[in-house]
């Protein structure tokens, strides 16, 4: 089969490998008809992580079961959430199945994910076939509508639901003010979970204009860091009083409109324009460690020490929520309200290619070049 591999640095070969099969009764074999290239894929695409050369990359997958374990009792067409869990464990009977103690092979880890760096030996779906374990469990059955609206349907894989585990940990309320840190896939999405949640109003902050322009679209106000204080612009709009809550969506790569990289950065700039007693939610990727933080930015940051605000935000009150999206938790009530029409994140996509296509794609994505904003690959080339 052809699969999107990593081999080093900002370089990324499609090439054959062997088949993903069917290794354990409960596994099921599924053929990918979309997979989406994420922001966290550039993490380790730039070299920023511990992901290994030689893996498949990929977590937002979706496709149609081919073969079953001799243990599996369901499915036809299905999309697959990126967390990789057992569905049995402690952490996945509290609904925390992104922390899975049973799928991650380290004893002091805990998660496990298709393709993602210090989540497990999985490979990701970037590919033409993938290995599911536990089936029946990480599977999501979808409608008779699902091949038509897969570009809908595959963002319930990990960027719709994030989006909207940031507005959860940040308890979002109808008729909050709520400011998104980040005009990226995932910021989108978290501005458009906070409108369904029933926001009063949503501000985006970002530099990128191109990005800025679809969060405008979608109804939010938009705030251009290049120009304008971010904090000032919230304060100003709310006699200042702050957002009464807010979402980080960028991660420990975050830079400033000159390119200078600050892991810090938004999560002050949240501490600042966030209210007392406000609520925080944090799932842009921050790592234990970033092999090229000490040239980005420095030994702390290489290590996974962020510098934040920590004396403001205690004396201030705050919340602050953190970590990978339990998928699971979120994607059954979202893929209800896209097949009632209540919800189109396909809004996000900008351009869709075949497999063959992802070298370039990557290229582009991850120089942020003007409009490439979301990036779905098709494995049987009709992109």
């Amino acid at each position: 089969m052809k699969a999107a591999i990593y081999d080093g640095p900002r370089t990324v070969t499609v090439k054959d490998v062997p088949d993903a099969r069917i290794e354990h009764p409960c596994d099921i074999l599924v053929r990918i008809t979309t997979t989406n290239i994420c922001g966290s894929d550039l993490h380790m695409y730039e070299g920023r992580s511990s992901f290994e050369t030689g893996r498949t990359l990929g977590h937002e997958n979706l496709g149609q079961v081919v073969e079953v374990g001799p243990a599996v009792s369901k499915i036809a067409v299905d999309d697959m959430p990126f967390n990789i869990a057992c569905g049995f464990c402690k952490q996945c009977e509290r609904g925390l199945t992104s922390y899975c103690l049973t799928m991650q092979p380290k004893p002091a880890m805990a998660g496990a994910a298709y393709g993602f760096a210090g989540m497990g030996p999985y490979q990701g779906g970037q590919a033409e076939l993938l290995r599911v374990p536990y089936g029946d469990f990480n599977a999501l059955r979808l409608g008779e509508d699902a091949a038509e609206r897969q570009l809908d349907y595959v963002m319930l894989a990990d960027i719709f639901p994030t989006g909207y585990h940031a507005t959860e940990m940040a308890n979002v309320k109808p008729g909050d003010q709520t400011l998104v840190y980040g005009a990226g896939p995932v910021g989108l999405m978290a501005a458009y979970s906070a409108m369904i949640r029933g926001a009063g109003r949503v501000w985006v902050a970002d530099h990128r204009r191109d990005r800025l322009q679809v969060a405008e679209d979608l109804g939010a106000i938009a705030i251009n860091t290049a120009e304008q204080d971010v904090a000032e612009v919230v304060k100003d709009a709310t006699s200042g009083r702050s957002a009464d809550n807010g979402c980080e969506c960028v991660g420990y790569q975050a830079h400033d409109p000159q390119g200078q990289e600050d892991a810090s950065l938004t999560l002050n700039g949240l501490i600042e324009a966030v209210r007392f007693c406000g609520d925080i939610g944090v799932v842009g990727v921050f790592l234990p460690e970033d092999p090229g933080g000490g040239d980005a930015q420095g030994e702390l940051e290489a290590r996974g020490k962020v510098p934040i605000d920590f004396g403001m935000m205690w004396f201030k009150g705050q919340r602050m929520g953190t970590g990978q999206a339990p998928v699971k938790r979120y994607n059954r009530a979202l893929r209800d309200l896209i097949a009632a029409g209540r919800a189109e994140p396909s809004f996000v996509v900008s351009h869709e290619l075949g497999l063959d296509q992802a070298p370039e794609a990557y290229e582009h994505f991850d120089a942020r070049d003007e409009g490439w904003i979301k990036v779905a690959l098709h494995p049987d080339g009709d992109g």
